[in-house]
């Protein structure tokens, strides 16, 4: 690893700490968007918060701001595993961004981007993972944390198997992919005591024993 990948690497986490859904919703209703719906950033809480299109403007810039930093590891890095690490940066910097006191959002779509560039295949399957538990049981956290694990277990299993991912770049994107679970250890904790939110349709419900 020489200076210029260290700079990308730098420059991948102060990218990804740009939080956009918070700007945004500052920018719309002049509100934190931490202090409204479940206080995350991203752009699921937008969407129930500030609207579709500013849900959509911070799910793409989310997305961009994992993807770039890969494409520039790519290109300019000089170590081969240089793209995982950028893109592993970004995620870092979303979740942690030194912008809003290292506490950030759960880093979804951020990693999405990141990942569609460094393995498209396994990337491709955890989204149909995603989508096909989305549009069914409709929670978008039960529905992150399964694809997070089946990308990070498509990684590891492609390298000891086949060596089709080497070692770097798998561990790398498996780490991300427990972090990403990991940032979701409320959404685990509402679904196992039957209070989480699905996307649409049913409010999120109170558990019986405080019904009582």
């Amino acid at each position: 690893m020489n200076f210029t990948d260290i700079l990308i690497i730098v420059g991948a986490y102060l990218l990804g700490a740009i939080p956009f859904g918070y700007i945004l919703t500052r920018y719309k209703a002049g509100a934190d968007i931490r202090t409204m719906g479940s206080g995350n950033i991203g752009a699921t809480n937008v969407l129930r918060t500030q609207g579709k299109l500013l849900a959509l403007v911070t799910l793409v810039l989310d997305f961009s701001k994992g993807a770039f930093p890969v494409w520039a590891g790519l290109h300019w890095g000089h170590a081969p595993w240089m793209n995982a690490a950028a893109g592993a940066a970004a995620v870092v910097g979303h979740c942690f961004p030194v912008f809003l006191g290292f506490r950030g959002g759960k880093g979804i779509a951020t990693g999405l981007g990141a990942f569609l560039f460094i393995a498209p295949v396994p990337t491709l399957i955890a989204l149909c993972v995603f989508l096909a538990e989305v549009l069914t049981i409709r929670f978008v956290s039960l529905g992150s944390v399964l694809a997070s694990l089946t990308f990070g277990a498509i990684l590891v299993a492609g390298h000891f198997a086949s060596g089709r991912y080497n070692l770097e770049v798998a561990a790398l994107g498996a780490g991300i992919a427990l972090l990403l679970v990991a940032r979701h250890h409320s959404n685990i904790g509402h679904l196992l005591d039957g209070t989480e939110s699905r996307l649409w349709g049913d409010k999120r419900r109170v558990p019986r024993e405080a019904r009582k």
